[in-house]
This record gives structure tokens, C-alpha cells and sequence, in this order.
């Protein structure tokens, strides 16, 4: 079994909506094989929580506008650290960069198969681990407290 081909196409159309809000470390599983839940997850994640919930609406109003796509539950929202959107055929994963090395989906998902997302989603892979290495160096100068 694969995702379907609407699955797919709403797992790309929300990788693009999270690289419009600048997320970081873009990916997404075909999941289909080993859940019977959903057919694709899709992880993203920002170095704050205010950031988090601007790529959760970016890919809300995005899916909705281009899809006709909503989520029949949304949650973790108050917390803006972690929050998964649910819209059946896609699970949408938003993480707060600390939650996201803390949990390591991808640890949990490394055998499934990636799918391929838009350039756009793809150029972020990496940009957590830049933002962190910045703000360390930051920190060391007495930049940041």
C-alpha cells in the first residue's frame, strides 16, 4: 500500500505553505504501510513558538484555499511547542526546534519511505541546526541572554 495521490498532494501543498513561513528541516513519510491512520506525516519545525504557529496557519489557509482542505483536529496549539494538524489522509507535525531534537520523529519513521517535497521545503533541511549553531555563538559573545 501507498499514499494516495491526494495525500501527496496535500503533503506538498503544506511542505510549500511551511516553507513560506520559513520552517526548518522540512521532511515527509509514506506512512501508509505500517499505520492504518493516515498516509502521510509530515514534520517541520522553528526555533519559537510564535513562529510554530505562524507555519500551523500558513498551512491551514493554505490547504483550505488551494484544497478545499481542513483539519478535523487541531492540537497543541496553546502551547505553540508542538502542534499536530490532522486531516486524515495527512498528519501535520509543527515542532518547536528544542521539541523536534528532544523526539525525533524521524527516528521513529526512518524506514519509510520519504516523499519528495518542493525544492523550496527541501532547501530547508538544515536550517534548525545553522539557527542553533548562530544562536550559541550569539550567546558565547554576549549577544543574546
Amino acid at each position: 500500500m501507498t499514499a494516495t495521490d491526494r495525500s501527496i498532494e496535500l503533503t506538498r501543498t503544506a511542505a510549500q505553505a511551511a516553507a513560506d513561513k520559513l520552517a526548518h528541516d522540512i521532511i515527509a513519510y509514506d506512512v501508509s504501510d505500517v499505520l492504518s491512520i493516515t498516509d502521510t506525516f509530515l514534520v517541520a519545525s522553528a526555533p519559537n513558538d510564535r513562529q510554530v504557529k505562524s507555519i500551523v496557519d500558513g498551512i491551514e489557509e493554505t490547504l483550505l484555499k488551494e484544497l478545499d482542505a481542513k483539519p478535523v483536529r487541531r492540537e497543541g496549539e496553546r502551547d505553540g511547542r508542538w502542534v499536530l494538524l490532522d486531516y486524515i489522509d495527512i498528519v501535520v507535525h509543527v515542532q518547536h526546534s528544542e521539541e523536534r531534537v528532544f523526539y525525533a520523529l524521524e527516528r521513529l519513521w526512518k524506514d519509510c519511505p520519504e516523499i519528495p517535497l518542493p525544492e523550496d521545503a527541501v532547501a530547508t533541511r538544515g536550517k534548525g541546526a545553522e539557527h542553533a549553531a548562530a544562536r550559541a555563538a550569539a550567546e558565547d559573545e554576549g549577544d543574546l541572554s
